[in-house]
């Protein structure tokens, strides 16, 4: 499930920064979370109807 995967990807990041780890590594592991999300967040909106306000 997205939601798990994001759960331990933002984890991951977490602990990475908390070690210290080499810049490279943690904007990586941010880039994955940021794109993860976004899919999450567009497959989520596409069952929700759209309602304008005028």
């Amino acid at each position: 499930m997205l939601n798990d995967e994001i759960c331990k990807l933002r984890d991951k990041l977490n602990k990475s920064i908390e070690e210290g780890k080499d810049y490279h590594i943690i904007y990586k592991l941010s880039v994955e979370l940021d794109e993860l999300i976004a899919s999450y967040y567009n497959k989520n909106n596409k069952k929700k109807p759209v309602i304008a306000l005028i």
